[in-house]
């Protein structure tokens, strides 16, 4: 992956992790897997964690801790309410942005 890309993945990390969990609540390792099944085969379990330690600190999941079948309890993290409205927005933001780049795109300002 290039630089541009992740520095530009590093802007929206916190918005695709809390797409994902807006279908089922998962653990870090089941977010990575998805993130590589979407493509996202340079995302590292560290990089997921940092992006999970940011969003229970403001707020935007809930975290229940889970027995493992290997090891210590894990901690699975769901979207709550908070972070649904963040998703609306980050959404929001998104189209907007990809709007006014496809415009810029076609030469269309």
């Amino acid at each position: 992956m290039g630089k541009q890309m992740t520095e530009m993945l590093k802007g929206t990390l916190e918005g695709i992790v809390l797409a994902i969990l807006f279908d089922e609540p998962a653990h870090g390792y089941q977010i990575t897997a998805r993130l590589r099944e979407q493509g996202f085969a340079d995302i590292v379990e560290g990089t997921v964690y940092a992006v999970l330690v940011r969003v229970e600190q403001r707020g935007l999941v809930d975290v229940a801790k889970v027995p493992s079948e290997k090891g210590p309890p894990r901690k699975v993290y769901s979207l709550n309410a908070r972070g649904r409205a963040y998703l609306t927005e980050f959404w929001a933001s998104w189209d907007f942005l990809t709007h006014r780049l496809d415009q810029l795109k076609r030469g269309d300002n």
